[in-house]
């Protein structure tokens, strides 16, 4: 890769060509800003890419197919394949070909990452059930990428312009999320939002509000005593500690009065506590931001969306700030030019 680039490389793993991973990058991509900020790495397959290219009249997006990220064009939308031969694209169908091709994408860029050869990763959505199989057992991309890059910890962080909202616990059943709520957990989340808020996103002293698990915060121990007995202990630790941690606070009101908007970040319990508003209040433009990793990893935060593929009816805002926001994070890090 040339040594002299100013922009970062950004791998973006093609997901399910079925749904509308493929043209929410595409059109993304034709947005000329962000060539100008970013060096794009498509793990995906031409053909894939040329099918909708045609079908969607995206005439407008061009790539240069590379055979290994040591070709790298830093002016172009580059492309590398990631199988030998495309599977059949069947936009709105879940194929276990697809599966297969959505995993070697994202295995591809995890090594290249690896290998100090991107700077920085953006996940199109995939579809779970075609990936899995009795030798993988695939929850999510925050949970393989956790593994891939052996972090103790990690946390799905949804972000937008004006929220900021991380979980405590993620892609388990409902039953387990009691069990799973424990003082150490808020701790650890806690320390990563904490962390990255810092890190990520430049914020030198955060505020943060933390919900409770049970309806009304458990009303003082009526409707549950993990507030009491759990939430509140972990979040006075962190006050002793100087820190701006508040809460726990009644998940519908807090969201109903728009209380988020007073909080650099906010802790929720588990997963439809968090995502349910934040996706209400900020779907065409959120980011599904993974906190805690060794590498910088964003996400559109919606999914294969295989009822509209194909129709050139998907919205590519939120894909779009995935990448934006990939570029933010890294020039938290270290400056980087921008091409005239």
């Amino acid at each position: 890769m040339n040594p002299k680039k100013n922009k970062p490389v950004i791998g973006i793993t093609i997901g399910d060509i079925n749904g509308v991973s493929a043209e929410v990058t595409m059109k993304a991509l034709m947005d000329n800003r962000i060539l100008k900020l970013v060096t794009p790495v498509i793990y995906a397959h031409g053909k894939a890419l040329t099918f909708y290219r045609k079908h969607l009249k995206l005439e407008d997006f061009n790539f240069m197919q590379i055979r290994n990220i040591g070709e790298i064009h830093h002016k172009k939308v580059n492309v590398i394949n990631v199988t030998e031969e495309c599977p059949e694209v069947m936009p709105g169908t879940e194929t276990s070909e697809a599966g297969k091709m959505a995993l070697a994408a994202l295995d591809h860029a995890i090594a290249d990452i690896k290998d100090h050869k991107l700077d920085a990763l953006v996940t199109a959505p995939l579809n779970k059930n075609n990936i899995n199989a009795e030798s993988l057992k695939f929850v999510g991309h925050t949970e393989y990428l956790t593994e891939a890059f052996e972090a103790k910890e990690s946390m799905m962080f949804m972000v937008s312009e004006d929220m900021r909202v991380g979980l405590v616990s993620g892609h388990i059943p409902l039953s387990q999320v009691t069990e799973s709520v424990t003082g150490h957990k808020i701790e650890q989340k806690l320390k990563i939002m904490l962390a990255s808020l810092r890190e990520d996103f430049g914020i030198e002293k955060p505020r943060i509000a933390v919900l409770g698990l049970n309806p009304h915060a458990g009303e003082d121990g009526l409707l549950g005593k993990e507030e009491i007995e759990i939430i509140q202990p972990a979040i006075r630790e962190f006050k002793d500690k100087g820190h701006l941690i508040f809460g726990p606070y009644p998940s519908d009101g807090f969201f109903g009065m728009m209380h988020q908007k007073k909080f650099d970040g906010v802790l929720a319990m588990y997963h439809d506590q968090g995502l349910v508003p934040f996706k209400t209040l900020a779907f065409d433009n959120g980011v599904n931001f993974t906190a805690g990793l060794p590498i910088v990893r964003t996400s559109p935060d919606h999914g294969t969306a295989y009822n509209i593929a194909g129709k050139n009816l998907a919205d590519e805002g939120s894909m779009r700030a995935a990448i934006f926001m990939a570029y933010d994070i890294l020039s938290q890090k270290q400056p980087w030019e921008e091409d005239e």
